[in-house]
């Protein structure tokens, strides 16, 4: 009896370039030139552009093409927020948007430039544009048509959202996340710059170091494991566990920043290749219903989440554990451990969320696809809650 053979497709993304070390006021001149941009939209943090320097060095060679600025980007990307820029971009004609912040600024271009190509003005028309299961328990996932300009982003955080087409946006009338894709709204080129990082707060750089832990890790148990992304999640976990140690003990070396950069880079080569987990999808339930950020939700669900699914990965644990620096520790355990040494919390009940709201938050996860994704199948909504309990206690 022949064993079937694994099948599969590997989706490459429209992105041209990574630029690694270079500062990024040269790497953005040299991505502007090379597309011939003469009307930029900069898109944003309030706190990047008013409290730092950052953003004004950043442009400082390409000012002359800037036609608009926004900072208001708020965290889990409401609407509000995705509708506000694409009517900068409407109104400036941009022709190229330079993103310099997190995930939250980068997530706002992609989704805005999905209500850019659809031409959507009023934020209850996004309705139509987000992923989400059917009735009968089949994905829709809408294709918006090409936008008329691209992104380049300058990432100031671990969360690796500049390395995939998928946007998430709170939909703040029920507070669910929702996701959108599309083809060309992830970036055109990205940005690793470690010097425009120092800006980032402790807890951010952190916490998304321990998100794009999270992709390394779901990637390697999913179901439907791909080999380079194995490949690539193995020597990200590495990566990011050796950076994330020497960062706590000196955030001021660079070279600690770059290797941070570069493991949340490989780690995000899973986004939208791999079916994540229940890490990920109770993160989104979570984020979107108790205002959690996604780099913490990671934090308090992934060990848990890790144990619950340890019987069915057994293989994958071990080279987890394995590439975390310990083969003989279960690799739970040294994920948690090493959340605990950067000073983040494990456990759900340290964010200060009362028990009573596992069962909405579990209600909340069933609708999330990443839920149902899980390599250890998960039965309904009182088995998501039982797995908060284990989360929260």
């Amino acid at each position: 009896m022949t064993t079937p053979l694994p099948t599969g497709v590997f989706h490459y993304l429209a992105l041209d370039r990574v630029h690694f070390g270079t500062p990024a006021a040269e790497a953005l001149q040299t991505e502007v030139q090379l597309r011939g941009a003469r009307r930029i939209a900069v898109v944003t943090s309030k706190s990047l552009n008013r409290k730092t320097d950052a953003v004004t060095a950043a442009l400082s060679r390409i000012q002359p093409q800037v036609a608009g600025l926004f900072d208001d980007c708020v965290e889990h990307t409401p609407r509000e927020t995705v509708i506000a820029v694409a009517d900068l971009l409407r109104s400036v004609q941009a022709d190229l948007v330079v993103s310099i912040g997190g995930g939250t600024v980068i997530d706002t271009v992609k989704v805005a430039l999905v209500a850019l190509a659809e031409g959507l003005t009023r934020t209850e028309q996004l309705d139509d544009w987000h992923m989400r299961m059917a009735p009968d328990g089949s994905r829709i996932t809408p294709q918006p048509r090409t936008p008329p300009c691209r992104q380049i982003a300058v990432p100031t955080t671990l969360s690796g959202a500049e390395f995939s087409d998928l946007g998430g946006s709170t939909d703040a009338r029920h507070g669910t996340k929702q996701g959108y894709t599309g083809a060309f709204i992830g970036p055109a080129a990205v940005i690793l710059d470690p010097r425009i990082t120092v800006h980032t707060p402790d807890r951010l750089w952190l916490s998304t170091g321990v998100r794009a832990v999270d992709h390394a890790v779901e990637a390697l148990c999913s179901i439907n494991a791909q080999p380079l992304i194995d490949a690539t999640s193995v020597r990200a976990l590495a990566l990011l566990g050796r950076s994330l140690k020497r960062y706590a003990t000196d955030p001021g070396d660079l070279a600690a920043r770059l290797e941070g950069q570069q493991g949340a880079w490989l780690a995000a080569t899973s986004i939208r290749r791999t079916e994540y987990g229940a890490s990920h999808g109770l993160g989104h339930a979570l984020g979107a219903d108790a205002g959690v950020p996604h780099g913490i939700t990671s934090c308090v669900l992934l060990p848990t989440v890790m144990r619950f699914n340890a019987d069915v990965c057994a293989r994958q644990m071990a080279e987890i554990a394995a590439a975390l620096g310990d083969p003989r520790r279960p690799a739970a355990d040294q994920v948690e451990e090493l959340i605990a040494n950067l000073g983040l919390p494990t456990r759900l009940s340290q964010l200060g969320i009362g028990r009573e709201r596992l069962a909405v938050i579990a209600q909340k996860g069933m609708a999330n696809p990443w839920v149902h994704t899980n390599p250890r199948k998960i039965n309904g909504p009182a088995e998501l809650e039982a797995l908060l309990n284990q989360a929260w206690a």
